[in-house]
């Protein structure tokens, strides 16, 4: 259910950046109580996630910087701040970073082999542009079908020669006329 599966991203996106339980209830127009209860919920479920985000923190603090799963350093200003909104802000980004700067790592690894496949097979589909972990490609309708599917494949496995990952790694693709009508 599209319902469903757009909360529990606002729930999951919302946690690691730090959200409160105020800001999850007005994205998710409830009550207080009940944001609260699904944070709750959530981090007695997974554990693993309060303790990746406290010690992502102490890291950061001590040595200025997270890294990627790819090892890709990104350094966070301000972690070390005295004042407490930049400290905050600093806190939610170190967090936040090894994450998405991990679907960027992804994405180019994963740009050069989709470029190898236009190519080789002779097709007129383009990539366009790249935005965070998403491709946009202009492509021939006669040739949807199959770049669908085989990039879906190469994406999926871009970062087995550099990285073992325990979760399935998950591409959605979207076809239409625009890149909100893709969406």
């Amino acid at each position: 259910n599209q319902e469903i599966r757009r909360k529990a991203k606002i729930i999951n996106f919302g946690i690691i950046y730090g959200i409160s339980a105020y800001g999850l209830a007005s994205q998710l127009e409830i009550p207080n109580n009940e944001a609260k209860m699904y944070m709750d919920k959530y981090f007695s479920k997974y554990p693993g996630i309060k303790d990746y985000m406290n010690d992502t923190i102490l890291n950061c603090r001590s040595k200025g910087f997270v890294k990627t799963p790819f090892g890709r350093r990104i350094f966070i200003p301000f972690i070390n701040d005295k004042v407490v909104t930049r400290r905050n802000f600093a806190e939610r980004s170190a967090i936040n970073a090894p994450i998405q700067g991990g679907a960027a790592d992804m994405i180019k690894l994963a740009m050069p082999r989709v470029q190898k496949f236009l190519l080789d097979e002779g097709l007129k589909t383009k990539i366009l542009l790249q935005v965070h972990d998403e491709l946009l490609f202009e492509s021939p309708n006669n040739e949807v079908e199959i770049v669908k599917d085989k990039v879906s494949e190469i994406m999926i496995r871009s970062h087995e020669n550099y990285l073992a990952l325990s979760v399935p790694i998950k591409v959605d693709v979207g076809v239409g006329e625009s890149w909100d009508d893709a969406h």
